[in-house]
This record gives C-alpha cells, sequence and structure tokens, in this order.
C-alpha cells in the first residue's frame, strides 16, 4: 500500500527542504530569524502539510492541507525571487529553485482534483 511518503510530489518537496536548509546556512547572520527561518519554515510546511493531511479521516481535510501545501510552495518561490534580488544567492541556484517549486505546485494540483 503507497503512503503519502512515495508520492513523487512528497519526493521533491522533502528534497527542496533538504536544499531550502543547505542554501540558506550561507545567508547573512543577521537574516537567521528572519528571512533564513521564514524560507525554512515555509519550505517544510509543504511535505509536513501532506503527511498531515494523508493522516486526516476524509478528503475535505486532506484537500485542505494539500491547500496549504500549495500556498506554501508559492511563498518559497517568492522568498527564492527575495533572495535572488537581495543577493544571497546566484540566478542559476535561485532560476533552479523555483523551477522546482512551480513542478511542486503543479504537481499538488492532481491531488486538489482527486480529492473533490
Amino acid at each position: 500500500m503507497k503512503t503519502v511518503e512515495d508520492l513523487d510530489v512528497f519526493k521533491l518537496s522533502h528534497k527542496m527542504v533538504l536544499y531550502v536548509y543547505t542554501v540558506t546556512k550561507d545567508f547573512p547572520d543577521e537574516e537567521r530569524f528572519g528571512l533564513t527561518s521564514q524560507m525554512r519554515r515555509a519550505s517544510y510546511s509543504v511535505p509536513m502539510n501532506l503527511v498531515e493531511g494523508a493522516s486526516r479521516l476524509n478528503s475535505k481535510e486532506y484537500r485542505q492541507f494539500v491547500g496549504i501545501a500549495k500556498g506554501s510552495a508559492a511563498e518559497v518561490r517568492y522568498q527564492i525571487r527575495l533572495t535572488d534580488d537581495l543577493g544571497y544567492i546566484d540566478k542559476k541556484t535561485s532560476q533552479k529553485m523555483i523551477s522546482n517549486y512551480e513542478r511542486i505546485g503543479q504537481m499538488l494540483n492532481a491531488p486538489v482534483k482527486s480529492l473533490k
């Protein structure tokens, strides 16, 4: 039986959490409690909400958590753009990250549609 951790969207979002942690460790010290913390929380919110939603008793609740995950993915996309504009990450890194978060957002459409 498949679990939520077997889903490609979960695997990619988990991979991106690890990548966000790697990238943000080099942010300026003054961002530790600001952008670094916020970006990390938003990134791990995606797979965490998938796991929590999958453990709920009905599809309506699961759908709500998938929606929250989708919102968190959008939040991280903006944070990546901001960190690029601030010069904390290079264009190549930001483009790669944004592309992955756009993919995650698209992948999250499938469970939302299937849970209607």
